[in-house]
């Protein structure tokens, strides 16, 4: 079947049968000079903050201010995946997709009003370990920092290398994993080097460009289509020229300008939109490490809150700065973004579920001046390197303070600085890996992609938060089968999701009929309540958890003394080796660490020191050189107390703050009833 344009030989790479331009050699300079600016700035913050500690390194200190917290949530939040799949989204369904962005504009306040005090009261650096303190026992805070990992692989590192890798393909027609390796390496550079600090400072810059990029080309995109109005008149003329006839194959829909619709019938039914979306959405901002992290680097509750109201006031942009412009690139390029032939589709993009995700891309490639193309390269790249840091970091400090310390309770804290490095680095390998599915699942839709997998896996992990913060009868049995049961019913759906993908336009769907007619946003509800009666259950019919367990780990609890410091300040030698040896797991490998860790910082210095000078520059390049040199001296180092910031507030503060929560609540509803 031929396409309206000319078409060569189907030899040609899938991304050059339809001509484009490329990037010039100005845009090239800004993309240069963009590069060499984020490494400055990184640079300085890896010099500027202490990284050869675990507070130094996993919480920057504890010393950040509103506005650099603010900035790293959005960034971290808004990575390419979001530029890329929301405006595919957009150009595939409409403004339907924004509703998971003004949905995560409520909850990020829930998270600085209701979860962080209990968070920053209870003293933790991960959200696993908040439950290990909570509930007791290990199985549970294990479990959930594997879970983490997965789900981190899964949902975010691979989608948005896939993601940033689609972008630089379009510009500058690199193999997209030439682009990925590209794109890792200058991202591993000042996360693994920085920690923290360095990641937050990099995406406060990162957050500044892709505001002054992403509104440019708004602007723009807006000029070319006649504004609001021409968007709503063109974009159901926005058919390609070449589909299935006497189908709806490619042709936009008619709910496409309604965030509610509808319950039945619809891509996104209004009670999962309300119900189903919010309990993952709650998970990610109110008990997702990545996010959590953040905030607990703040200096105070107060900045903390501030800085949750940054991102929430800067949550309203995207249906403006992502979504409608991925609409208008439908209406530009109907037979590029809107293509509704397999064979076609797999020419244009090489996904023949669909080619939705390049309209972002397409629209800076064809639409921008000289100059400017660069500069959105630059924000493109900012939202993939900003997200990636921020996952890196937290993924390693997952993995390190949850499992290797689990596994190796008397490792010194110079040993848990390289393992949390070089964790980064296998990461990456893995979430490489993984990116041929990611380009397989969904339909060609990235966003929606990841929003039903959350929606399989995210529920349970939330209802158990959500159980354990507020309810204090929740025990650890309750929370650990709670855990179990959702997850287990999650993983299953997940797997027939794979197996039996959504059927291309036109053909014959042959779904079970829980696949077929259970949404997943419904399936998340449902989830969530089988999780939350486990929980409830298993806890009334089992003990009730001790004081310890409850004191200063829930809402009611929060502002008791911290009694049990004095228990687990420094117990006798004797007896911490009673407690480390009672925890270790018997493995073969361990007998021997027993023996080899009282002198484990002298055979790490004396293997190392004056033999190599490439040894010498990567540990003078992650801060870690005094730790080094001063090793011989100090002996096995004891573990330095975690930052805790206050939970007092200055009253004057407490009610800007409170005034702004009503502010930023009013315009969200505002929002909500005016595009539903």
């Amino acid at each position: 079947m031929e396409t309206t344009s000319s078409t060569p030989s189907s030899v040609t790479p899938p991304w050059d049968v339809f001509p484009q331009k490329t990037l010039d050699s100005i845009d090239i300079a800004v993309l240069v000079l963009y590069f060499i600016f984020v490494l400055v700035v990184g640079l300085w913050s890896m010099w500027k903050t202490q990284r050869s500690t675990v507070k130094g390194y996993f919480l920057a200190g504890g010393q950040m201010v509103w506005w650099p917290v603010g900035a790293s949530l959005f960034a971290s939040n808004v990575g390419s995946g979001h530029f890329i799949g929301l405006a595919g989204s957009g150009a595939a369904s409409g403004i339907a997709a924004t509703a998971y962005e003004w949905n995560g504009m409520f909850c990020v306040l829930v998270l600085a009003w209701l979860f962080l005090p209990i968070y920053i009261a209870a003293g933790v650096t991960t959200m696993p370990e908040y439950l290990q303190k909570r509930f007791g026992g290990k199985r549970i805070q294990i479990f959930l920092a594997i879970l983490y990992l997965f789900i981190y692989i899964f949902t975010k590192i691979s989608v948005d290398m896939y993601a940033g890798a689609l972008f630089i393909q379009q510009a500058l027609h690199w193999d997209l994993y030439i682009a990925v390796a590209g794109l890792l390496a200058i991202t591993a550079v000042y996360t693994v080097a920085g920690g923290l600090a360095a990641v937050i400072y990099t995406d406060a810059l990162q957050t500044l460009i892709m505001l002054i990029g992403a509104v440019t080309l708004m602007v723009f995109s807006f000029v070319e289509v006649g504004g609001l109005e021409g968007l709503q008149t063109k974009y159901f003329d926005a058919i390609p020229s070449t589909r299935k006839e006497n189908s709806s194959c490619g042709l936009p829909r008619e709910d496409a300008f309604h965030i509610f619709r509808d319950p039945v019938n619809s891509d996104l039914p209004w009670p999962g939109v309300l119900v189903g979306m919010t309990i993952p959405s709650l998970w990610y901002w109110c008990t997702d490490q990545v996010i959590v992290q953040r905030s607990l680097a703040a200096k105070n509750l107060s900045h903390a809150k501030g800085g949750s109201l940054m991102t929430s006031y800067l949550k309203i942009l995207p249906l403006f700065m992502m979504v409608m412009p991925g609409m208008i690139s439908r209406i530009l390029f109907p037979d590029l973004v809107a293509c509704a032939d397999a064979e076609i589709c797999r020419k244009i993009c090489g996904n023949p579920s669909g080619c939705s995700d390049i309209a972002y891309p397409k629209l800076v490639i064809e639409l921008l001046p000289v100059g400017l193309r660069g500069l959105m390269m630059s924000v493109m790249i900012a939202a993939l390197m900003s997200s990636l840091t921020s996952i890196f970091n937290s993924a390693s400090t997952i993995f390190t303070m949850d499992l290797w310390k689990h596994f190796r309770p008397r490792c010194s804290e110079w040993e848990l600085m390289i393992v949390g490095r070089v964790f980064v680095l296998l990461l990456t390998v893995v979430s490489i890996l993984w990116i041929p599915l990611v380009q397989a699942g969904q339909g060609g839709q990235l966003f929606i992609y990841i929003q039903s997998i959350s929606s399989y896996l995210q529920p349970p992990v939330a209802m158990v938060f959500i159980l354990g913060c507020f309810w204090k009868r929740a025990n650890e049995k309750g929370a650990f089968w709670g855990l179990v049961i959702g997850l287990l019913l999650g993983v299953i759906r997940l797997v027939l999701d794979f197996i039996y993908p959504e059927p291309q336009c036109g053909e014959t769907d042959l779904r079970p009929g829980v696949v077929k007619y259970m949404h997943y946003l419904y399936f998340s509800m449902v989830l969530a309540v089988i999780s939350s009666l486990t929980v409830l259950v298993v806890s009334m019919l089992t003990e009730p958890p001790s004081e310890e367990m409850i004191s200063r780990l829930t809402w009611f609890t929060r502002g008791d003394l911290p009694v049990k410091k004095d228990l687990a300040v420094s117990p006798s030698p004797d007896a911490a080796k009673g407690v480390c040896e009672a925890e270790r797991p018997a493995l073969q490998i361990d007998i021997s660490i027993a023996s080899e860790n009282s002198s484990n910082d002298n055979k790490c210095t004396t293997n190392t020191k004056g033999k190599s000078k490439l040894m010498t520059t990567f540990l003078w390049l992650c801060g870690m050189e005094r730790k080094q040199e001063n090793a011989e001296n100090t002996g096995p180092t004891k573990p330095e107390p975690l930052p805790m910031a206050s939970l007092e507030e200055k009253p004057l503060v407490k009610h800007v703050l409170n005034i702004n929560l009503l502010l930023c609540v009013c315009a969200g509803l505002f929002l909500w009833a005016y595009f539903a």
